[in-house]
């Protein structure tokens, strides 16, 4: 496979919604790439599953910066991490399979993507987008919801990425506040990480000030975000797509930890959670996923089904070379 010559891009237009910057970091192998769990900067809310993948908000489309260059390459099959940034003055993907970076693309969980050729879920890449200096204001100002246009453009034309929408009946959770109410601790919003002070009314927020970080550990931590952050992530570790239904609308630090082998025991069980499901895990010493969410933050998670829309993916290809 050869590396692919930057390429210089065209001016694109696409919906916005709240402010939010959005990174991916696992630390799982390749293989286990396409369900890894995210760390995320500043996350914007989650569409509705049963909006149409991408559709955000129903504001005015947003006139987009063209990217100016970007360049692909095959990840290195050293690397032991994985990133989906967004920078100031483009986007940065490091050791991400093809498929996860279209998922990434649209916003959507893993069981909202169909179709693809099987090495897209396994082979890796490395790739770098950046808009021209001019260009670098307005795109830092956009939300990462406002970029995924952009991404998915890029795919377009650099992997030859052809989709449609389609709708669906699938399984799915209902994220809700549990019946002893909500646990976790509401953000203060005059210090942020650094130190520093708030923003001026109306500015974004310092990046250190809202961070969602999980690892394939069991673990998720958050620095002052709220719930729409929380219910990508746990779509990404349970398989199927979680809509918040906690009507809460604060930013929260909260710490989240379980054993993660209970939340594959529930999910293969069609995602009912049973008695042993909801007690500590025997012979590990910790709670399933289902269990710590109500013990440690308040919430539940409610299983139902409902018509979703899904992305199918019509065709994908290997880069553009030289």
């Amino acid at each position: 496979m050869s590396e692919a010559a930057p390429r210089r891009r065209r001016r694109i237009c696409g919906p916005g919604l709240a402010l939010g910057a959005y990174v991916l970091l696992t630390r799982c192998a390749l293989a286990q790439a396409a369900a890894a769990a995210p760390q995320v900067t500043n996350p914007a809310p989650q569409a509705s599953p049963a909006a149409p993948a991408a559709a955000l908000s129903a504001a005015a489309p947003v006139a987009l910066p063209a990217w100016d260059v970007s360049t692909v390459k095959p990840a290195s099959p050293d690397a032991r991490s994985s990133v989906f940034q967004a920078t100031p003055d483009g986007l940065k993907i490091t050791n991400v399979p093809l498929w996860t970076a279209v998922r990434e693309a649209f916003g959507i969980g893993n069981d909202r993507l169909f179709g693809g050729p099987a090495w897209a879920r396994t082979t890796a890449f490395d790739i770098e987008a950046k808009v021209a200096p001019e260009d670098a204001p307005k795109l830092k100002a956009l939300t990462m919801d406002q970029r995924r246009p952009m991404i998915v453009s890029l795919l377009e034309e650099r992997f030859g990425l052809k989709y449609h929408h389609g709708t669906r009946e699938l399984p799915m959770y209902e994220l809700v506040v549990a019946k002893g109410g909500v646990k976790m601790q509401a953000s203060k919003p005059d210090v942020d990480l650094a130190g520093a002070p708030p923003p001026a009314p109306g500015q974004p927020p310092s990046p250190g000030r809202h961070m969602l970080m999980m690892d394939g550990s069991g673990h998720i931590e958050s620095i002052g975000t709220g719930t729409s952050g929380l219910v990508r992530l746990l779509s990404a570790q349970l398989g199927r797509t979680v809509v918040d239904k906690t009507g809460l609308t604060g930013d929260y630090d909260f710490k989240l930890d379980w054993t993660p082998d209970n939340a594959v025991s529930a999910m293969t069980r069609n995602g009912d959670p049973g008695a042993v499901d909801n007690a500590s895990s025997r012979g590990t010493g910790g709670p399933s996923l289902f269990a710590a969410l109500e013990e440690q933050l308040g919430l539940k998670l409610v299983s139902t089904k409902g018509p979703v829309d899904v992305i199918v993916i019509d065709q994908l290809e290997q880069p553009t070379a030289n």
